[in-house]
């Protein structure tokens, strides 16, 4: 998640075993920089790194893991990591900047960022939560998706909000309140503190079409070594077939060494959400393959976030991520036959 836990960052896994003389390429090394402590979210980038799939391709990846105040962003425009784990909201906030950054891939559809409300107070839809007394927020989320409420849904207003600290305490006091979460995370964590499940309304089920979990990477890169660009996006995207729908027993274990404090049964839960709202197997995906981007969705999103006054609309789009590497149907096959079996 690229918004949650106090915890520290540290390095991540490193693959270290040799190509074989038969591999099709020599041994590149790149770094990948996620966007929070080592979880489920990132698993298809771990399962990659476990399983061989990125020697396979040539590469020798290190993950560098996220966190409060983590660096990765400035490391890939410092060209000091090749990739980052990225936004749709992210890259446009690159190109309004001038930051020769882009977007290659967009593994989640959606993006898992959910409101929460208390169970049997009369909040049935996304609409309802305007008639909440509070809504717990972090500064992002109160920039970015809160001011796409108020604009896409009438009643949601600027005194509902109170800054979310990611403890879910004053939410769980409060059944006239609610909390900004991810879906794949916090309702575990809430059903283990309050003893009930919190209703969560999906943002992504309800018009927020932005991607999450993107790789980007310098501009530069695409340009001067689009294929090591084209083989690190195919292999993660393998990875996260793998991940979901294979053994992800030493992708798991990865995860878990480099952050301790994640369980199994976080994990479990996480990979449960993750297929249940169709995070990252949705829309094009399901057709395409996982990782595809449309030109229509980043209008679509653009366009939302102009009008809701989160971004201008004077930015230059085509800027912002290229489908070169994608919707090509890679991974496809073993998704077929995993599901067959």
């Amino acid at each position: 998640m690229s918004d949650r836990r106090n915890a520290r960052s540290v390095l991540g896994s490193v693959a270290v075993a040799l190509v074989t003389t038969t591999s099709a390429y020599a041994l590149d090394e790149v770094s990948m920089g996620t966007g929070w402590l080592a979880q489920a979210e990132h698993g298809g980038f771990y399962q990659a790194v476990a399983d061989g799939t990125y020697e396979k391709h040539g590469l020798k990846v290190t993950i560098l893991m996220g966190g409060p105040q983590s660096p990765n962003r400035a490391r890939l425009i410092a060209g000091q990591v090749q990739f980052i784990q990225g936004s749709t909201l992210g890259a446009l906030d690159a190109v309004a900047n001038e930051i020769p950054t882009t977007t290659v891939a967009a593994i989640f559809q959606k993006d898992p960022q959910a409101l929460l409300a208390h169970p049997g107070v009369g909040i049935d839809t996304i609409a309802d939560l305007a008639k909440l007394e509070t809504i717990f927020l972090g500064g992002d989320g109160y920039d970015t998706f809160f001011r796409w409420l108020k604009a896409t849904y009438p009643g949601f207003r600027d005194s509902q909000y109170k800054p979310y600290t990611y403890n879910p305490a004053p939410f769980i006091a409060d059944p006239a309140s609610g909390q900004q979460a991810y879906i794949t995370s916090e309702p575990l964590n809430i059903k283990k503190q309050a003893g009930w499940d919190p209703q969560a309304f999906l943002l992504a089920d309800y018009g927020y079409t932005g991607y999450a979990t993107t790789i980007e990477t310098q501009v530069d890169l695409v340009e001067n070594k689009p294929d090591l660009v084209k083989r690190f996006v195919e292999a993660s995207i393998i990875g996260w077939y793998n991940y979901l729908y294979g053994d992800n027993a030493a992708a798991n274990e990865l995860i878990k060494t480099d952050n301790p404090e994640m369980t199994d049964e976080q994990i479990e839960y996480s990979i449960a959400q993750m297929k249940k709202y169709e995070i990252v197997l949705a829309a094009d995906a399901k057709e395409k393959g996982i990782g595809c981007m449309t030109d229509e969705r980043y209008a679509g999103f653009y366009k939302a976030m102009v009008d809701a006054g989160v971004l201008d609309g004077t930015l230059d789009l085509s800027k912002a991520y290229t489908t070169q590497f994608v919707c090509k149907g890679v991974g496809m096959d073993l998704y077929k036959d995993m599901a067959a079996n």
